[in-house]
């Protein structure tokens, strides 16, 4: 290679960081919630059903990502399958509130672009986290709530049920008894794709028993869910009150920014600091080179990642 060639390359690199089509590093990882998840309280079946789940969520997405598509897609495909298991809180698993209703959120974003988009108290999009993506690729704006952003989905043409498609035996038993190990079950992913773009996703029910109009960190861009090419992408579950208070998500990505540490130093910090301040839950975090970081502070959380290196890993407990 000649060096006027060298120059000419270099220099459409700079003006095109997304000139060279594939990295080496890529593929995505997920959560499924934290809580009072232990070997005591989950039974062997239900044990099963959960890693089929996340197993099947890392393969949708992964797919995409060796397919040449794009770290948004993936986490939009990946939370999806999510939201449609009734396991987990979060689309058909969604938790009640006080009212006996469903009130759902969800956020994403593109760390190419810093675009954002997200939905919040929903009561009849069956996949809140793509209607999260309309609101950032088709309006100026970054979050819809309640009947708007329920009458806009409809208008994107997306997928309208009626509310009690929500209602599932066990979410309105734990409304009836308010298991506290039960409301930490929100969904989310973090992806890297070939070339070298980060997404992030997260999409909940909230709490049960919360207040209806309830609004938790989820849909909250930089408290439930950051992305920034330049730093990492973030996902996170537990306290959204705590996780809101604290922008948990962002202050991961300031703080590999600001003190230069690496991605998965940044998150154990912000969990550190998050568990000082009385709070619980934990985050999903990936740097763009796909360092992975998985962070919690309570008895489990339901996490995996799928790497180019076709290593796929579920977790579950407080190992």
């Amino acid at each position: 290679m000649n060096k006027t060639y060298q120059c000419l390359l270099g220099f459409i690199f700079f003006l095109h960081p997304n000139f060279i089509s594939s990295q080496d590093v890529y593929g995505l990882v997920i959560h499924g919630g934290a809580g009072t998840i232990t070997r005591e309280n989950l039974t062997a079946e239900k044990e099963t059903a959960y890693r089929e789940i996340l197993n099947e969520a890392l393969k949708v997405g992964f797919t995409i990502i060796e397919n040449g598509g794009s770290a948004l897609d993936a986490v939009e495909a990946t939370i999806r399958i999510m939201e449609d298991s009734p396991l987990f809180n979060a689309g058909k698993g969604a938790v009640f509130t006080n009212a006996g209703t469903n009130e759902l959120d969800a956020s994403i974003m593109d760390g190419s672009s810093l675009q954002a988009g997200a939905v919040a108290g929903v009561k009849t999009i069956k996949n809140p986290i793509t209607a999260a993506r309309k609101v950032m690729e088709e309006t100026w704006h970054v979050i819809l709530s309640g009947d708007g952003a329920d009458h806009f989905a409809k208008e994107q043409g997306l997928a309208i049920v009626e509310n009690t498609y929500f209602h599932t035996k066990r979410r309105w038993d734990s409304l009836k008894k308010v298991k506290e190990k039960e409301k930490h079950g929100t969904v989310g992913c973090v992806a890297l794709d070939k070339i070298g773009n980060l997404a992030a996703g997260t999409s909940t029910g909230g709490l049960t028993n919360k207040r209806w109009g309830r609004i938790g960190d989820s849909p909250i861009v930089g408290a439930g869910t950051y992305a920034n090419n330049e730093t990492c992408g973030v996902s996170g579950t537990g306290q959204g009150e705590y996780f809101i208070r604290g922008n948990i998500a962002y202050d991961v990505s300031a703080m590999m920014e600001y003190k230069s540490i690496s991605v998965k130093d940044a998150a154990f910090q912000v969990i550190d600091k998050l568990t000082d301040r009385g709070g619980s839950g934990g985050v999903i975090a990936m740097n763009r080179i796909g360092e992975i970081a998985m962070p919690f502070n309570t008895k489990g959380m339901y996490r995996g990642y799928l790497m180019n290196d076709k290593n796929l890993v579920i977790k579950i407990y407080n190992d």
